[in-house]
C-alpha cells in the first residue's frame, strides 16, 4: 500500500514537474516573440522616419551649387567663366541662375537630345543632364516667328546631339544654349546659329562626350 502512494506521488511530481517546464518554455517563447515584435515595430518606425524625411527633402527645391557667372563675348556668345557648374545628380527642382540653365545640378535622367523636337516645355532639370552629355539645346518664345520655329525644328531633327523646345522666361525669341555656353540668334537663317552647333554639338566643353542622347526622358 505506502509503495503504491510513493508511486503515486513520484508520478505526480514528475507531472508537475513536467508542467512547470513547459510553462517556462512557453513564457520564454513568449518573452522571444515579444521582443522580436518590438525590435520589428521599432525598425520600421525608423525606416517610416527616413522614408518620410527623404521624401520631404525631395519635395524642396535647391539651388543649384554654382560659382561664375555668363559673361558676354565679342562673338556674342556669352560662356560660364569664374567658376565651375556642378554636376552632381538631385531629385529635386534646381533653381538655376540663368534661363535656360546652362549647367549645374541637374536630375539623373536626360532628356533625349537626338535630334529631337519637343513640342512643349521639358524640365530644366532633365534638359541639363543633356547638356552635361554635349548637346545643343534650343529653345524659342511664342514672340518667336512660326516659320523661324519650323525650320529651326527641321535643322535640330536632322542633328544628333540637340533638342528643341518653347521657353516662356527666356529673354529673347530664340536661344541657343550648350553647357556653360549661350547666345540668342535672330531666326533660323541667322548664320551664327550653324557657327554655335559647329562648335558647341559635342564640343571641347562638353563634361561627358559621347554620352548617350537616347533611353533617357521622352515626350
Amino acid at each position: 500500500m505506502g509503495s503504491a502512494k510513493k508511486s503515486a506521488s513520484a508520478a505526480r511530481k514528475a507531472r508537475i514537474d513536467e508542467m512547470r517546464r513547459a510553462e517556462q518554455a512557453r513564457e520564454r517563447r513568449n518573452r522571444i516573440l515579444t521582443i522580436g515584435a518590438s525590435v520589428t515595430v521599432v525598425v520600421a518606425l525608423v525606416v517610416g522616419a527616413v522614408v518620410l524625411v527623404q521624401s520631404q527633402d525631395d519635395d524642396k527645391s535647391t539651388d543649384a551649387k554654382t560659382t561664375g557667372s555668363l559673361v558676354a563675348g565679342a562673338d556674342g556668345v556669352s560662356v560660364w567663366k569664374g567658376g565651375k557648374l556642378s554636376q552632381t545628380h538631385v531629385n529635386k527642382t534646381v533653381k538655376y541662375p540663368v534661363e535656360p540653365p546652362v549647367g549645374g545640378d541637374h536630375n539623373p535622367v536626360w532628356q533625349n537630345c537626338n535630334g529631337d523636337v519637343y513640342t512643349e516645355a521639358v524640365a530644366n532639370e532633365n534638359a541639363v543632364h543633356s547638356l552635361e552629355h554635349g548637346a545643343v539645346w534650343v529653345t524659342y518664345t511664342s514672340k518667336a516667328d512660326k516659320k523661324d520655329v519650323e525650320a529651326l525644328a527641321a535643322k535640330v531633327k536632322q542633328t544628333p546631339y540637340t533638342l528643341m523646345s518653347p521657353y516662356e522666361d527666356q529673354k529673347s525669341p530664340i536661344m541657343l544654349s550648350a553647357w556653360g555656353a549661350q547666345r540668342a540668334v535672330t531666326g533660323a537663317d541667322d548664320p551664327d546659329l550653324g557657327k554655335f552647333f559647329e562648335k558647341y554639338v559635342q564640343g571641347e566643353q562638353t563634361p561627358e562626350p559621347g554620352a548617350a542622347c537616347t533611353g533617357g526622358k521622352g515626350q
